[in-house]
């Protein structure tokens, strides 16, 4: 307990500036002194005035130039007064609880203006709010309009209630500031799942972007119809592994003349804009050395030079099987099949005892075209009467895997193509090979293209059909040409 009766309490100055400053940095911690009136302080306040029988007690917040009133018990209306010097401003810069008895004969409060106003403020007690790290908030405070006494006893009291309140704005601090922390955690949970959700528009919007891209880009390798060849029908299919990539997979069919025409499919080493560009230069390069020279064995050779002299394709390369189309005087076609490193074309024909010869179809030789600069080609001729279909596919159809995870390979297509039923139309060996496809897991599954040529039974009422290239990432539409008779 210090008792005032004659020498006054300084205001900071100088050296102890920065003891007030860290003082006031502490109560604007606290957030009190903006804030509304607190209920506990309202009754720390009502108690204080009971135990000492005091007319007017209050709970206050010092700040640099004023004094707010956190309770007030006996002073209605009151909610701030300036710092002035003599009463709460001097507990403040104590660490125990002020006592004064006679506020006249106090040497700085007797100028006070509650002392000397209206409220002629007598005695004064105060105890500061002192923080668990030493700082001083403010004060209880108990005033009285006549003079009197306290003991030790009475002062610890008024230290212990100034302790309850320390009490109460150290678990509102608590409250605070595990409201700020959650606050903070929602906001950076809002900001992560905003940064989430725009990161997926954004890959989504790339992955439409790029998937759109690589559409157009395919579109442009392969052709986007059959054409219409008398007396033969036409399918393809078209599946790539994944919408965002090129693939590297191409065929065509074109005419070479009023009546003969040409035919070739073939798969690029990778995928993506360095596959588009040898694809791209592929399918040219075969269509220009077809109208040259009718052998298919030479358009396979002029590729291959084609790609190693040509200093954007680097060390890419294909395997492709190109063949010539010359109509027969039986209504069938002479077909001949000229292969580089391609897997073998399948010749399909109605076997008496019901089921389906499967003739597999390969030139001797044959190296993969691009990759080597004494590369040769042979080719092989065949005869697709009525009744026939011919074959042609990527590896990524013979490598795909079984449910038991094995390749289907040759063996499996073969013995496939062989217990099939129906006709062997191209149509309905392109939708029944695109079905098989359908019945594989697609994981690690390459692109797949294929093409098939039949000549119509003599039986068949054969009418014009359409013609349509199928491409999708499913099985999907299959494109035909019918004969015209």
């Amino acid at each position: 307990m210090s008792e005032r009766t004659a020498v006054p309490e300084a205001r900071p100055t100088n050296g102890s500036s920065t003891v007030e400053a860290d003082r006031i940095a502490a109560v604007r911690r606290y957030d009190t002194l903006d804030a509304l009136p607190d209920g506990a302080c309202d009754r720390v306040a009502a108690l204080a005035a009971r135990l000492f029988d005091v007319p007017v007690a209050t709970v206050t917040m010092v700040d640099t130039d004023r004094i707010r009133f956190k309770a007030v018990h006996g002073l209605p209306g009151v909610t701030e007064i300036g710092r002035d010097p003599g009463l709460c401003d001097s507990a403040v810069l104590s660490d125990e609880t002020l006592i004064i008895p006679d506020t006249l004969v106090d040497p700085v409060a007797c100028s006070n203006p509650m002392v000397v106003g209206p409220m002629g403020v007598r005695f004064y007690a105060g105890a500061p709010i002192v923080t668990a790290d030493g700082h001083r908030l403010g004060t209880v405070n108990i005033l009285d309009t006549r003079p009197r006494r306290v003991d030790a006893a009475d002062a610890a009291t008024l230290a212990d209630l100034a302790a309850i309140v320390r009490d109460q704005l150290e678990l509102r601090l608590s409250a605070l500031n595990a409201v700020r922390a959650e606050r903070e955690r929602n906001r950076v949970e809002q900001d992560r799942r905003r940064a989430e959700e725009q990161a997926r528009l954004r890959a989504e919007r790339d992955r439409a972007a790029i998937a759109a891209f690589a559409s157009t880009l395919q579109r442009t390798l392969i052709p986007p119809l059959l054409p219409a060849v008398p007396g033969l029908e036409l399918a393809c299919h078209y599946q790539t592994a994944s919408p965002r990539e090129v693939g590297g997979d191409f065929y065509d069919v074109f005419p070479l003349g009023a009546r003969r025409w040409a035919f070739f499919l073939g798969d690029v080493c990778g995928k993506g804009a360095e596959a588009a560009t040898v694809t791209s230069l592929t399918r040219y390069t075969l269509r220009a050395a077809a109208l040259i020279d009718a052998d298919p064995t030479v358009a396979l050779t002029a590729l291959n030079t084609a790609l190693l002299l040509d200093a954007s394709v680097g060390t890419r390369f294909c395997t492709a099987i190109f063949g010539m189309l010359d109509p027969h005087s039986d209504g069938g076609f002479t077909v001949t099949l000229a292969t580089g490193g391609h897997p073998p074309a399948y010749h399909l024909s109605p076997d008496p005892g019901a089921g389906v010869r499967v003739e597999t179809v390969r030139a001797e030789g044959g190296m993969l075209v691009g990759a080597f600069a004494d590369a040769t080609f042979a080719s092989r001729t065949l005869h697709l009467a009525h009744g026939q279909g011919l074959l042609l596919y990527t590896d990524g159809l013979t490598e795909a895997r079984t449910a038991e995870g094995a390749r289907l390979d040759q063996e499996g297509l073969t013995a496939f193509l062989a217990l099939r039923p129906g006709a062997l139309t191209a149509g309905a060996l392109v939708e029944d090979t695109v079905a098989l496809l359908g019945t594989l897991p697609d994981s690690d599954r390459d692109d797949v293209a294929l093409l098939a040529l039949s000549v119509p039974a003599r039986d068949t009422a054969a009418v014009a059909g359409i013609t349509a290239t199928a491409q999708s990432t499913t099985p999907a539409l299959v494109g035909r040409q019918r004969r015209h008779r």
